[in-house]
């Protein structure tokens, strides 16, 4: 196996962080960034009649063409083993994670993905995979990794393939350059009402559990896609300005809300009636925070413990003492932060383990946190962690 590619992997999706190995590797290091170079709310029909703003193939393909210097060579729509067997040249595929045997969604899910493959000597092929995302069922990293050609022909038998070679072409003009935080609000087009007619359907969409599992996704997409355009533009500023890490951090805060809010309604819980109107008002702050000029975003706003305390309500160092010993166990850590450091700045913790060590606190001490306790600005710290269990030991409502 050879080194993966040095690619901003965590700010793209499936699609992109491959055709930004090959945009790197013809035009220089740093081109994949031109695909933060705008940001549209671009959305098209999704699963259950929601709308989507998961990139198709052709849209991909387009942005390859106007932002990367990508241009469409060739394709082969129905490829497969032989056509494995006999590759000569660089070509970007897409094909069923399912069949995949490197990535996490491996036998467990059923959806588009990409990779590269190429010939890497005799009777064999590299594969390059830039993808980054933490899963239900691990974790998806770079890597690059050689196959014999008849490993890839077997799995590109189990379903349907497309395959695409792409020629380099002179870079065409980005937006110009940055002044202050960025280029004009052109390059930033998410008015209100695209908003609301894109929240819309979620909001009324009368089976919950579907709906929001979609939204756990759009809102992976957003948050990602903004990232990518913070990077574009740090290109051209000392760091990032801190509105901008601010407007961020409170979309990664809402992937968090609405993945938590997803399983726990999922399981009959209730569902907090604000999530749509944070992603709403984040939205709207878009163009503000990610466009130009300097104003900010604004106010957008162990043992069971009770058996431990022997059969009553436990002390606060006793609620204390397992949270912390909960925390540490989740994450795999044995010296756990102090109780005020913010969980979100360790490698280990995601939105996975903050939802497991939700549930092994309602678990351990025999509560059910309400709608309102699963704000991801209440879960990131042992001491909110413990303020939000002894509000509900004391009867407090969430």
């Amino acid at each position: 196996m050879t080194a993966a590619p040095a690619i901003r992997a965590e700010l793209l999706d499936c699609f992109q962080s491959n055709l930004a190995v090959l945009a790197d590797r013809y035009h220089g290091p740093g081109t994949h960034l031109r695909l933060g170079a705008a940001l549209r709310l671009r959305t098209r029909p999704g699963p259950y009649g929601l709308p989507t703003v998961e990139p198709s193939l052709d849209e991909a393909l387009a942005d390859a063409a106007d932002l990367l210097g990508l241009a469409l060579a060739q394709k082969w729509p129905g490829a497969d083993g032989d056509w494995a067997r006999s590759l000569r040249e660089t070509a970007w595929v897409v094909a069923d994670a399912y069949h995949l045997p490197w990535v996490p969604y491996h036998g467990q899910r059923h959806i588009e993905h990409s990779f590269l493959a190429e010939p890497d000597g005799d009777g064999a092929l590299a594969v390059t995979d830039a993808y980054h995302n933490d899963t239900p069922w691990g974790a998806a990293r770079p890597t690059r990794l050689r196959l014999e050609r008849e490993e890839l022909a077997a799995v590109l038998d189990t379903g349907p393939v497309r395959a695409f070679r792409f020629d380099p072409t002179p870079l065409a003009p980005t937006p110009p350059r940055p002044t202050r935080l960025g280029p004009s609000q052109e390059e930033v087009r998410v008015s209100s009402a695209e908003a609301d007619a894109y929240l819309r359907p979620y909001a009324e969409h009368p089976d919950r559990g579907p709906a929001l599992d979609q939204f756990t996704m759009e809102t992976w997409l957003l948050a990602r896609s903004r990232r990518l355009r913070a990077a574009y533009l740090a290109q051209w500023t000392a760091g990032t300005p801190q509105p901008v890490e601010e407007h961020l951090a409170r979309w990664d805060g809402l992937v968090e809300y609405t993945y938590l809010t997803s399983r726990r309604v999922a399981r009959g819980r209730a569902e907090p009636p604000d999530l749509l109107a944070r992603a709403a008002e984040l939205l709207r702050a878009d163009p503000e925070v990610l466009s130009g000029g300097d104003r900010g975003a604004g106010d957008v706003g162990a043992a069971n413990a009770v058996g431990a305390a022997g059969g009553g309500r436990p002390s606060p160092e006793q609620v204390a003492s397992t949270v912390t010993g909960i925390v540490g166990r989740v994450l795999g850590i044995r010296e756990v932060p102090a109780p005020d450091i913010d969980l979100a700045g360790l490698p280990a913790f995601n939105s996975l383990r903050m939802l497991e060590i939700v549930d092994r606190l309602e678990e351990d001490f025999a509560i059910e946190f309400g709608p309102g306790d699963l704000l991801p600005e209440r879960l990131h710290r042992i001491v909110d962690l413990c303020e939000l269990v002894e509000r509900r030991l004391n009867g407090g409502a969430g």
